[in-house]
């Protein structure tokens, strides 16, 4: 893994942030097949300390959409995408972000697809985001930002193109999944293992 190269999100990037921000949000997402999806959230240091996710990150074919969540007027679009069956829902733990979300507003999820659960369906001991883009996009994706602060009200630079990236990523393992077969419903044989790792 330590000799794959490093790639991040290098498209385009939509913190979301005015109206108009939103409404082009809410247009292209309503546009889309597939979308990667993932949530920040702002890292705990002390035993018991829980918090609630920060931020919401979107990835269309054309652009990531970062949603910070202590902008309300965000739930209802999110909500959206998140109940749209149109919509494949693509990312990795995403049971945990889900219900870390229903905390925040109310919502039933519809077309959610957790790739890790495709990958242990397919006898792979890896199943982390990290771990299946150095598998099957044979690309390297940095931990930095991981542990900052999601909740500060201003991401800096390497937060936005490390939340953009992961969600980025959801996607382009989506497809990559699509192209090697590995959504089929038949479950594999006990001696099969992806075609193309």
């Amino acid at each position: 893994m330590a000799a794959l190269p490093i790639r991040r999100y290098e498209g385009e990037v939509c913190l979301v942030t005015t109206p108009a921000d939103l409404e082009r949000a809410v247009e292209d997402l309503r546009r889309e097949d597939v979308v990667g999806f993932d949530t920040e959230t702002r890292p705990a240091f002390r035993k018991g300390e829980v918090h609630l996710p920060c931020l919401v990150q979107a990835a269309t074919a054309r652009r990531v959409y970062l949603f910070q969540l202590r902008e309300t007027q965000v739930f209802q679009v999110l909500a959206e995408l998140l109940t749209q069956t149109r919509v494949i829902k693509v990312g990795v733990a995403l049971a945990n972000d889900l219900r870390s979300l229903k905390l925040l507003f109310p919502f039933v999820e519809q077309n959610t697809l957790d790739l890790g659960v495709i990958a242990r369906r397919w006898r792979l001991d890896q199943t982390g985001l990290r771990n299946l883009a150095g598998i099957f996009l044979r690309v390297r994706i940095p931990k930095g930002a991981r542990t900052s602060n999601w909740a500060a009200p201003r991401l800096s630079a390497a937060q936005i193109t490390y939340a953009a990236t992961d969600a980025w990523v959801c996607r382009e393992l989506f497809l990559q999944f699509q192209r090697c077969g590995l959504l089929q419903a038949k479950p594999p044989a006990a001696n099969e293992g992806p075609a193309c790792r």
